[in-house]
């Protein structure tokens, strides 16, 4: 199986680029529901994934600096990611995909030159398996 099949394409991706002010950041989250959001640089590539956390922590840390009133003042590439959400190449295998998918919400696939080009949801690989399960079970008889 490709991993094409489960990308769900940049143009339908709710994410962030790295120079976003935490305003910005904070109300796409919103405004899609979302507790994580990629992130990418002015070239398209993959940065990384900033949630909720490292937002919440970094305005905690910064002493009460930034409030959400004056959010817009202060930019997303200062903020420390918590927690490293690795890429997949659109040319990996689905060993790779599921091997992160374990572990993350969602996995960002990236092209041959690093450049952000969807994601795939690990409810969609969840699916994908639960045919594989339930036709096993209609075969074994169960």
């Amino acid at each position: 199986m490709n991993i094409a099949f489960f990308l769900l394409p940049k143009q339908e991706v709710a994410y962030v680029t790295s120079d976003s002010t935490l305003r910005q950041t904070l109300e796409r989250m919103e405004y899609h529901r979302f507790t994580a959001v990629p992130i990418l640089d002015k070239d398209g590539k993959y940065i990384g994934t900033v949630t909720e956390g490292d937002l919440l922590w970094h305005m905690k840390n910064s002493k009460g600096l930034i409030t959400f009133e004056n959010a817009s003042k202060f930019l997303l590439k200062d903020v420390p990611l918590r927690v490293n959400i690795k890429p997949v190449s659109i040319e990996a295998n689905m060993e790779d995909l599921i091997n992160l998918a374990k572990v993350q919400n969602f996995v960002p696939v990236v092209d041959d030159m690093d450049r952000f080009i969807g994601i795939v949801r690990r409810s969609q690989i969840i699916e994908y398996c639960e045919k594989f399960v339930s036709r096993e079970s209609l075969n074994s008889g169960g």
